[in-house]
């Protein structure tokens, strides 16, 4: 009985110290409460509610890169040719991120492909291989477009 109060005082420490959240550079973490969303954490230390708050997702907001499988496309002139391609995207909105769509790599690779296959159908073979600085000039316009910058 007289280890009680010092067992209870170490079990309050230890749930007020997992409420302290510290957040490294180039990192954002959302928070729900109950389910729901609270806030963005950006850099630095932050206290959330123990046992009410959480931490749903930890997103980097440095540079990334994904490399997606080659695709199938068909130019102006009816070639079919298999494109490469690498997309390099910034996470600028973390609650977007997280609760805009289910499953984002797989949205960019689609949104990607699609706008890809576009773009090349309006071309000639001659013109895909030579002109790669257009391309990439109107799908980056395109995919800022569809995904806000």
């Amino acid at each position: 009985m007289e280890y009680l109060p010092i067992i209870l005082i170490i079990v309050v420490l230890i749930i007020i110290l997992s409420g302290i959240k510290i957040v490294p550079q180039a990192q954002i973490y959302v928070v729900e409460r109950f389910g729901a969303f609270k806030a963005d954490l950006h850099t630095g230390p932050h206290f959330v509610v123990p046992l009410i708050d959480r931490v749903a997702k930890r997103i980097s907001i440095k540079e990334q890169v994904v490399d997606f499988k080659p695709q199938p496309v068909i130019t102006k002139d009816n070639v079919t040719m298999q494109i490469d391609t690498v997309v390099f995207f910034t996470v600028t909105d973390a609650k977007l991120y997280t609760y805009g769509v289910e499953h984002p790599l797989a949205a960019i690779e689609n949104l990607c492909a699609t706008t890809l296959r576009n773009i090349i159908g309006e071309l000639e073979l001659d013109a895909t291989l030579t002109s790669r600085d257009v391309i990439n000039t109107k799908i980056t316009s395109i995919l800022d477009q569809a995904t806000d910058k």
